[in-house]
């Protein structure tokens, strides 16, 4: 059994930086896919950002690329996602998923793919 644990959440200006992350135990992530996504009240989760374990390939959704970076640390087992140049719209709760497979780029941004899920940050973006 995987956990996934989130941090780094919480309140922010716009224009501000914030970076989160997202600590795997139980098992290792070397050939695996680690994902980000958010949601907000009464809206559908959407796709953030997602990276390959093995060779760090990535995608993001329209709505963050050039602003956030997802990246990961093998050593800790550890995912992290760098928000930068923060927007009110940004605001949602935020969270890590994970899967054992090594997800081809098209399905990255697939929910179902993922098997592991972390419990949610939230992050508020508020002037």
């Amino acid at each position: 059994q995987v956990q996934l644990l989130e941090s780094g959440g919480g309140s922010a200006q716009p224009g501000d930086s914030r970076r989160l992350s997202c600590v795997a135990s139980g098992r290792t992530f070397s050939r695996s896919t680690m994902g980000w996504f958010r949601q907000t009240p009464g809206n559908e989760r959407e796709f953030v950002a997602a990276i390959r374990w093995s060779d760090g390939n990535t995608r993001y959704s329209d709505s963050v690329r050039g602003r956030f970076t997802i990246s990961r640390d093998n050593a800790k087992n550890t995912g992290y996602l760098q928000m930068n140049s923060l927007k009110p719209e940004d605001t949602a709760v935020y969270y890590c998923a994970g899967t054992s497979r090594s997800l081809i780029w098209s399905t990255m941004g697939l929910m179902g793919d993922y098997d592991y899920w972390g419990q949610g940050t939230q992050v508020t973006i508020s002037s």
